[in-house]
């Protein structure tokens, strides 16, 4: 007979999950024991302090990482929130304070307006505003948001700032294009306030960089001219009313016939910078012919 074999004993193996649970109930148990005979120096109590104390200074020293952790996340939630809070109000204040300075330059336009209708109050006149200007810098043509609608006519005069812009040349139902006194070879005749002598002011695109136009055929035999006078409309001229405002001498001299004088003068106006102007609904009065 052949030898019976034997089979070889399995080892028994507890599972982690069991073993776990098993270490962590003797911990406790040790703890709850421990816990009861707080001042009582028994192995039981040295066992547990050698076990569970490490164990509690790590849980501890875990927690207070956690717990240091969770205070930087909320702190860096907090600077973050309080950082887009802050941002949002600079770009309020920053919108506030562009709308403050666009009102505060519009009041300053009106307020300029208003004082030129008083200085012309026997004229009737209607404010518009400039919606688009030809390609250069300058406004030497440009079209307004009033027309015929309005009462806008050919050759109505057009002021801003402290005087004579130029005037109406092309109407439309509601809108009409302006073409003003710097307007290359556009010719105004003029008056030397202090004097009454008459003269020609001629719209120049190169002088105006400067903010100047230029004058001439000025007859001044008592030499009474002088830098910082004043030009106004003459009652000759043919398209503008009389007295309004064109300019102040900056520049005066003999022209070469010895009869006449010539120079620049400053104009009332910036038309560098125009946005709102008042047209004057009264037309000079002509001769038919």
């Amino acid at each position: 007979m052949s030898p019976v074999l034997k089979r070889p004993k399995e080892k028994f193996t507890l599972p982690s999950k069991y073993l776990l649970f098993l270490l962590t109930c003797i911990c406790i148990g040790i703890m709850i024991l421990s816990f009861k005979t707080p001042n009582i120096n028994t192995p039981l109590n040295s066992v547990a302090g050698m076990v569970l104390i490490p164990f509690q200074n790590g849980i501890a020293q875990v927690g207070s990482w956690i717990t240091d952790k969770s205070d930087q996340l909320l702190e860096i939630k907090d600077v973050l929130a309080e950082n887009q809070r802050l941002k949002e109000e600079v770009d309020r204040l920053t919108i506030e304070n562009t709308k403050y300075q666009q009102e505060r330059y519009e009041l300053n336009q009106l307020r300029q307006l208003l004082k030129l209708d008083e200085e012309y109050s026997e004229y009737e006149k209607i404010g518009a505003r400039i919606i688009s200007r030809d390609s250069n810098n300058w406004f030497s043509s440009f079209t307004i948001n009033k027309g015929s609608k309005d009462g806008i006519k050919l050759n109505c005069n057009v002021m801003a700032g402290s005087g004579l812009v130029g005037r109406v040349t092309s109407v439309g139902p509601n809108y009409a294009k302006v073409t003003s006194i710097i307007e290359d070879n556009n010719n105004t005749s003029g008056l030397l306030l202090s004097t009454g002598d008459h003269l020609i002011v001629t719209g120049d695109l190169t002088t105006i960089q400067k903010g100047m136009i230029s004058f001439s055929k000025l007859v001044d035999k008592n030499n009474k001219a002088t830098v910082g006078d004043k030009i106004v409309t003459s009652n000759i001229s043919e398209h503008y009313l009389p007295g309004i405002l064109i300019g102040y001498i900056s520049n005066i001299e003999i022209d070469s016939n010895n009869l006449t004088k010539s120079g620049t003068l400053t104009t009332a106006v910036d038309f560098e910078h125009l946005e709102d102007v008042l047209v004057i609904m009264e037309l000079k009065q002509t001769v038919e012919q």
